[in-house]
């Protein structure tokens, strides 16, 4: 394994009594992405602006490309311009006085470098984001799509190896979104820099990283590779932060992968922590891996009444309830899908995650 490019240990950031961000520890090997994923309020944002030199953190240690940036024990806290860095905003932090080509010559002139190595640097980084045919052209009078293009270039023109972006693309339209994401993806491919990235969004998240950490109240739930998370949570509040609508309370057969529902139900999971309490016992599953049909068949699974069946597009969202269980499916539109309706629901094993806390 490469050796981390960032890395940050056991990071405590509070404000008094209160720890926004605690104990977090995590590495970025070169030219990889890690995405600090998770809710308002988590502490994602919170520890990126560690990472950046724009808050300073009670204890822990950050190192960036093997120095030492921030170090608890010894009271080292590096400026941000000295840890050669740069950072994308979720507000794009675009001067609104400047045109679009001296925004992204901004942090060679505080740097005071030269105009001959200003102007080339500054030219190949619009042309990457496809907005050199702008570069006289005042910022304000640009597209939110375009101000965060500006945003990226501003960021790597100067050559860093390091790029922090906070929420880049949570201010932008859907359809918008999805462009800029694959731009991002294909920029960073193409420059091989080294990023962090802060967003809410697990599609985001998904999609870009090398490996992502899901935060909570300032700890780290889960960390590890987008598709083993994805298939994987270990806990319900991941599980449900990633959209496992159907997370249903059972008892659970010591030494068994069997858990038993309320209304007699039994299904069979995965048990990815097997020798973990059983603190809170659920079995897990998504609703489009739930079949539905008008009689029993083979496999694992139960009857229940259609409470609520909402048509959105390519997708019906149905909702069913056996007693005191509920849960819901996802599958294409079709006729016999109404309320008040009696359906039988599938659901394979290997679909199933067995959650204990």
């Amino acid at each position: 394994m490469s050796p981390a490019f960032v890395s940050v240990e056991d990071l405590v950031i509070a404000y008094g009594d209160v720890r926004a961000v605690d104990k977090v520890s995590f590495g970025i090997a070169a030219g990889e992405q890690v995405t600090l994923l998770g809710p308002s309020g988590c502490g994602k944002t919170t520890t990126l602006r560690a990472v950046a030199g724009l808050e300073r953190p009670r204890d822990g240690r950050i190192l960036i490309d093997g120095k030492p940036a921030f170090d608890g024990s010894t009271g080292l806290d590096a400026p941000p311009e000295k840890r050669n860095l740069s950072m994308v905003f979720q507000s794009y932090a675009i001067w609104p006085h400047m045109t679009v080509f001296e925004n992204v010559a901004f942090p060679f002139r505080v740097r005071g470098r030269p105009t001959a190595e200003l102007k080339p640097a500054v030219d190949k980084a619009l042309e990457l984001v496809d907005l050199a045919r702008f570069a006289h052209r005042p910022a304000t009078m640009l597209s939110g799509g375009q101000q965060q293009r500006v945003a990226l270039a501003r960021a790597v023109a100067f050559g860093t190896k390091l790029v922090l972006l906070d929420e880049p693309l949570s201010n932008l339209d859907a359809q918008l979104r999805l462009q800029m994401r694959n731009e991002l993806a294909d920029l960073r491919k193409r420059l091989g820099f080294t990023a962090l990235y802060v967003t809410h969004d697990q599609e985001e998240a998904f999609s870009l990283s090398d490996h992502v950490v899901v935060m909570r109240g300032g700890r780290i739930e889960q960390a590890g590779q987008p598709q083993e998370i994805y298939r994987n949570p270990r806990t319900r509040f991941v599980a449900e932060f990633l959209g496992v609508r159907n997370i249903i309370p059972c008892a659970l057969a010591s030494g068994s992968d069997e858990a038993r529902l309320e209304d007699g139900t039994v299904l069979r999971g995965r048990d990815v922590e097997p020798d973990a309490p059983a603190e809170a016992p659920a079995i897990a599953f998504r609703p489009g891996d739930v079949r539905l049909d008008d009689q029993p068949g083979p496999g694992q699974g139960g009857s229940g009444i259609v409470t609520r069946s909402l048509f959105v597009g390519d997708v019906q969202h149905v909702f069913l309830r056996s007693g005191p269980v509920g849960l819901c499916a996802h599958v294409r539109p079709r006729p016999g899908l109404e309320e008040g309706k009696t359906l039988f629901w599938r659901v394979a094993p290997e679909d199933c995650l067995i959650l204990r806390k």
